[in-house]
């Protein structure tokens, strides 16, 4: 039950410093000098814990394993962080905005859930999937 929840947990965690911090940023700094530092920290607190996490094979040779999708989900997080601080800097409140960016992604990989990787949608989860699409329009409507 643990390895079940500690992996979400850190998201959450993770997640409300993630928010907080880019909202806190300052209006006058460079995003992108911004997001190189961010990323400075988050290669050397990798690395640290590169020291620790358990792994059948060397560091070298994980690396050699990987493939186009290390250079993908890199686009994908730099999209991501730069995306959100210029959101907050556009005035999004931080309660708002990634709710609607969540819940807008979490609906846009439904279809690309069903395509790709086979995956089914209950009527339970279509029941969501409705009150998901009202929720956005009611944050829409502030």
């Amino acid at each position: 039950m643990r390895s079940l929840y500690l992996p979400l947990a850190l998201v959450i965690g993770g997640n409300i410093l993630y928010h907080v911090s880019q909202r806190s940023v300052p209006k006058t700094a460079n995003p992108l000098a911004t997001m190189m530092a961010a990323y400075a920290v988050g290669i050397l607190i990798c690395a640290a814990g590169g020291l620790f996490y358990p792994s059948e094979k060397s560091f070298i040779s994980s690396l050699r394993e990987s493939n186009w999708t290390a250079v993908v989900i890199g686009v994908g997080v730099a999209a991501v962080e730069i995306g959100f601080l210029l959101t907050y800097r556009a005035g999004w409140r931080i309660g708002v905005a990634p709710v609607v960016a969540s819940v807008a992604v979490a609906l846009l990989l439904i279809p690309v859930g069903v395509a790709l990787f086979g995956e089914h949608l209950s009527y339970r989860n279509l029941i969501g999937v409705a009150l998901c699409i009202a929720g956005l329009i009611l944050l829409a409507r502030e």
